[in-house]
């Protein structure tokens, strides 16, 4: 069995309004696979054997709004980071969480039980030159680094491993002049299909919903929104029937496009796949990587 997780930053849950973009007829994902009820708060109420679409918390009993730092080392590690400092903390990991995400990360816990791990993003060089100058790595970046786990670059992409933020390489050659054609969404979802049949565990980091959000773009929102459906639900389709697909988040943002701000709302957990039911008791994002890494023994 190989586990497909994806994780989307700033995607939460509420229901049909005109600032939430996460309704359509162009996302057959998202509102026909997850829930022919539509995307929402409402219709997140699945328990079954192969299909879970519920709601979980990521305000992990913390005041305030939740962030990236906390609720993303939160979610990798079944740690509440933010209770750990004493309050919501982002975009970066904070120092004092480094250690929890160190011992108790995804890829530690999968090495404890003998199962691999990659991450599937590339990052261009720009980043590399940033991140190292000040010594400031996403979470899921120093995840990876922490164990020792090279991560993508754009040499990668160009042999085909690989898949960059925004899926289709497009924005690497048009704003950062990078020289790489665009690829499909098909070929970007075959890719990761690729990656798992060499690993027991693959991960991708969708973050453009969070950015998405932040900039109160409707049409913006729509667009990588669209995106990530259908890579979705290439993966759904093509993947194997003793396979299993997790996608999550750390904290609401682009399902309300009337503030600028993150959410209290839940996030989604949508688990597709054999043994889907082991999730159906999750209620906050520190439930998602113990469940995983135990099915995974």
């Amino acid at each position: 069995m190989s586990i497909y997780f994806v994780f989307i930053d700033g995607l939460g849950l509420t229901d049909k309004n005109e600032y939430n973009p996460l309704f359509g007829s162009k996302l057959p994902f998202f509102n026909e696979i997850v829930s022919e009820k539509g995307f929402s708060l409402s219709s997140a109420n699945k328990r079954r054997s192969n299909h879970i679409f519920i709601p979980i918390d990521a305000n992990l009993g913390v005041e305030g709004l939740p962030q990236s730092g906390t609720g993303q080392v939160s979610l990798f590690t079944g740690i509440n980071a933010a209770d750990h400092i004493g309050k919501h903390f982002g975009p970066y990991p904070h120092s004092q969480t480094h250690s929890i995400l160190k011992e108790w990360s995804l890829i530690k816990r999968l090495h404890h039980v003998n199962r691999s791990f990659r991450f599937m993003n590339a990052y261009p060089p720009i980043f590399f030159k940033i991140s190292e100058e000040r010594n400031r790595w996403s979470t899921t970046t120093l995840m990876c680094r922490q164990q020792s786990q090279s991560l993508f670059s754009v040499d990668d992409l160009h042999d085909g491993r690989g898949i960059t933020a925004e899926i289709t390489q497009d924005v690497w050659r048009d704003r950062l002049s990078i020289e790489i054609e665009p690829i499909s969404i098909e070929t970007a979802a075959t890719r990761m299909i690729r990656t798992a049949q060499m690993n027991d565990v693959v991960m991708y980091e969708y973050y453009l919903t969070d950015k998405a959000g932040h900039e109160m773009d409707f049409s913006m929102a729509e667009q990588v929104v669209r995106r990530l459906d259908t890579f979705l639900g290439f993966l759904y389709k093509a993947i194997s029937k003793e396979d299993l697909i997790i996608v999550t988040s750390d904290h609401g943002n682009i399902e309300d496009l009337s503030i600028k701000t993150h959410t209290r709302n839940p996030v989604p957990l949508i688990v597709l796949g054999k043994h889907a039911e082991k999730f159906s008791k999750a209620q906050s994002i520190t439930d998602v990587i113990p469940t995983l890494v135990e099915l995974s023994a």
